[in-house]
């Protein structure tokens, strides 16, 4: 236990007060049906100028409480908005774009999947994988996640009972709310609250809530393609020196503009340029690095054996 802790009175026992209920509010979220996924996220490591490797963060109980407790406090957010009759942006993923090859996949490993999206059979199934390989589950997650397609903001106006609701979370009544320096989409729900809680007028008309929402979609989009663009170059400076080498990978895209697989060690991805016919997502492949491209954040494979 660190120091910090024991220092204080009561620290330690209010800590574990609430990782007990943080851990009860996961299990009934997996009652309900939300998704067990575990995927790698790895930051760049530097000596100087220079990158040395690419560090896999790793995830603890305490990440975990701060997750929860994030859960549930959007989810309660949610319901006070509507309890008043106040409009919201909820944050959605509508259920699976590709089901099919997400049933495809459960079936390679000997477990059946109904024809139609059903998250608790889909987390029943992880569960069980992530049993019986640990190791290897996190590129199962990832396939999944890549199946699922991304989330995305839309308005809930007074008296809308058709929102999708967030399919990995088993939530339908979910908000952002919990970090207003971080996305603007917080900060217009804290100024939805502040005048819910006041009894004051809506700060946003219904026009203007679906019209942020759309805009905040497509911010977060191309944040995230800026972010993606960072650590591809930082993974080209990595790899450019193991041009030739083989790797393990699994693909994590296919589509009409491209084939993507990522690596097992170091976990980097990259496109397939060569031998990308019949790949799927979750295909499993032997690939060779080719060539990369630090300015453009390239990094391109062919498939061999």
């Amino acid at each position: 236990m660190p120091e910090a802790i024991t220092a204080t009175n009561g620290l330690a026992d209010n800590l574990r007060m609430q990782d007990k209920v943080a851990q009860s509010m996961k299990v009934l979220r997996h009652i309900h049906g939300a998704l067990s996924l575990e995927t790698i996220e790895v930051k760049p490591i530097f000596k100087g100028d220079e990158i040395r490797d690419l560090e896999e963060e790793k995830k603890n109980r305490a990440k975990d409480i701060i997750e929860d407790f994030m859960i549930g406090a959007n989810g309660v957010t949610a319901r006070y908005l509507s309890s008043k009759k106040f409009p919201s942006i909820r944050r959605v993923v509508r259920t699976p774009k590709r089901w099919e090859r997400i049933v495809e996949l459960a079936g390679e490993r000997g477990f059946k999947l109904p024809p139609d999206p059903d998250a608790k059979a889909l987390e029943e199934f992880l569960t069980k994988e992530k049993t019986a390989d640990p190791v290897r589950f996190p590129d199962l997650s990832l396939a999944v996640i890549k199946l699922m397609g991304a989330g995305e903001y839309v308005a809930e106006l007074p008296g809308d009972t058709a929102s999708p609701g967030h399919f990995g979370l088993a939530v339908r009544d979910y908000t952002h709310s919990t970090a207003p320096n971080r996305r603007y989409i917080d900060l217009i729900t804290q100024r939805l609250l502040k005048a819910a809680i006041g009894g004051e007028t809506l700060p946003y008309s219904n026009n203007e809530l679906e019209v942020l929402a759309k805009h905040c979609t497509e911010g977060e989009d191309a944040a995230n393609k800026v972010e993606r663009q960072v650590s591809k170059s930082a993974a080209a400076i990595l790899l450019e020196s193991r041009i030739g080498e083989r790797f393990d990978a699994i693909v994590t895209g296919a589509a009409s503009k491209g084939t993507w697989v990522r690596i097992l060690h170091p976990p980097i991805e990259g496109k397939l340029v060569s031998g990308f016919e019949g790949m799927d997502v979750g295909h499993r492949i032997r690939v060779q690095l080719i060539r990369t491209d630090m300015e453009q954040g390239f990094i391109d494979f062919k498939r061999i054996g």
